[in-house]
């Protein structure tokens, strides 16, 4: 008796105690939680950084967080899976090269009307040229990463050269560049290469062409024909010229004689192309263990369907939670704290804020290995600069998209579907040849004549054709509405 007395009056302890334990234990239960798929180094510690990340969106939005991170070498057959198999997420991280053929195959939900319900402060907030250059026929799949969105490329150079041989950098034109070279090649020596590139290293060559589909750029628009004629690039005269330089440069060792054959540049170049804004000059010179770059603006800025494309996330047709997805990337481009995690990471674990001399607030890295990637998540401009770049480092990004002139494509994607096989065919075609004419390596007065008759071969005109009807419908399509 004594022994039942005991539990009998333990027995309200009991519940109180389990009670106590069971809502700690349950904090989130009924939270839902998104998952949200990126690109990284898939962090051993990612699901405890999720875990903290999801305190803070619990607290704010009332959701949680769990990130998954697709590898960089294998993101593009992981993403695929999950869209032929059916897996559950909420949210995923897409570009140009994904975003329209997993739209067509009906794995993003359309937030056409849902964003601007939803989350109306968000809309207003992103550029409505962003939104433009998301739609797919007029619906919107995703949405835009807030960045360096205009496509702006500069020209950087090695300061110490361009004082001591007085060089003129304003003056972008192939024969100033070539005036440029020949005054630091003369100089430094048989041996010293100006123009250092490799295999994957950015070219001025195609810069003022909308192509349709990533690596095959023989088929385009320039960015400023209001006529919006599809035509083969290599035959065009500015292309032309370029790929003569490339050849002239090579031969003549501005560019160095290995750039078609290595992946790999080293730290310091004495010039070289970049999409970037003047204010990453000091960057560039840290890596490099040089005293200052000097930014010459190359191109731009323009927007383009493509430079808008480069980072979008999508909120999956499937998710149970697509409000609450709206919600969450709303706070990633709202929120400035929360911003910063996800840009840099735990305060007071891989950063701390420090205020400069000239009042502004800062982040100091302390650690390095925060497996998140910055231009994949949110807007640029209410993040914090880190301690080492100038002032006004975002406000340079953002007035190089707030004066961007729009691309005459703006808005177009097309449908490959009709002319696929066509397609998979001149990219192979291409890709033979294209190393080593964008590197100079190849003489285009000899190889153009072989690579467009292949390309023709393969069904170019066809691509044309194809490409430009599907242009003419749309903007006539977009003129009456």
């Amino acid at each position: 008796m004594k022994r039942k007395i005991n539990l009998l009056f333990a027995l309200p302890a009991v519940l109180s105690m389990m009670i106590l334990f069971g809502c700690n234990k349950n904090t989130t239960s009924g939270v839902p939680t998104l998952i949200w798929w990126q690109i990284g180094s898939n962090s051993a510690d990612l699901a405890h950084y999720s875990q903290m990340l999801g305190d803070y969106t619990q607290e704010k939005i009332g959701v949680r967080l769990e990130i998954r991170q697709g590898s960089w070498a294998n993101s593009t057959q992981r993403f695929n899976a999950m869209i032929n198999t059916g897996e559950y997420w909420d949210i995923l991280f897409s570009d140009a090269n994904s975003y329209p053929s997993f739209a067509s195959l009906g794995a993003y939900a359309d937030i056409t009307d849902l964003v601007k319900e939803v989350t109306p402060n968000l809309y207003r907030y992103i550029d409505e040229d962003l939104w433009h250059g998301v739609s797919l026929n007029g619906i919107i799949y995703g949405v835009p990463t807030y960045k360096d969105s205009a496509s702006t490329m500069f020209a950087f150079w090695d300061a110490a050269l361009v004082d001591k041989y007085q060089l003129n950098i304003e003056d972008n034109s192939f024969q100033n560049l070539d005036a440029n070279f020949k005054k630091i090649k003369a100089g430094e020596g048989e041996r010293y290469y100006p123009y250092v590139m490799s295999k994957g290293e950015l070219d001025p060559i195609f810069l003022y062409y909308d192509t349709f589909t990533s690596f095959l750029q023989p088929i385009g628009v320039r960015s400023d024909d209001t006529d919006r004629r599809v035509v083969c690039t290599l035959e065009q005269d500015d292309v032309l010229e370029a790929l003569k330089y490339m050849h002239h440069w090579f031969e003549t060792g501005i560019i160095n004689p290995d750039a078609n054959m290595i992946d790999i540049l080293p730290k310091y170049r004495p010039y070289f192309i970049a999409q970037a804004w003047p204010a990453v000059a000091a960057s560039y010179a840290t890596t490099a263990g040089i005293d200052k770059y000097l930014p010459s603006k190359f191109y731009g800025p323009i927007y383009s369907t493509g430079s808008i494309q480069g980072s979008i996330n999508c909120i999956s047709v499937n998710s149970k939670y697509k409000k609450e997805a709206l919600r969450l990337l709303e706070l990633v481009n709202s929120d400035s704290k929360f911003r910063d995690m996800m840009a840099y990471g735990i305060e007071g674990d891989h950063f701390h804020y420090v205020t400069m001399s000239d009042g502004r607030r800062t982040v100091h890295k302390d650690r390095t290995d925060w497996p998140l990637v910055n231009y994949q998540e949110g807007s640029y401009f209410i993040e914090t600069p880190e301690d080492t770049v100038p002032p006004g480092y975002w406000d340079e990004v953002r007035y190089l998209n707030e004066t961007a002139t729009a691309s005459q494509l703006l808005g177009f994607n097309m449908d490959l579907t009709p002319v696929e096989n066509e397609v998979i065919n001149c990219k192979n075609t291409w890709m033979k040849y294209y190393t080593d004419l964008r590197t100079g390596a190849s003489d285009p007065d000899k190889v153009l004549p072989i690579v467009i008759a292949e390309l023709k071969k393969k069904g170019m005109d066809k691509i044309i054709a194809e490409a430009q009807r599907q242009v003419d419908e749309f903007f006539t399509r977009q003129q009456t509405e």
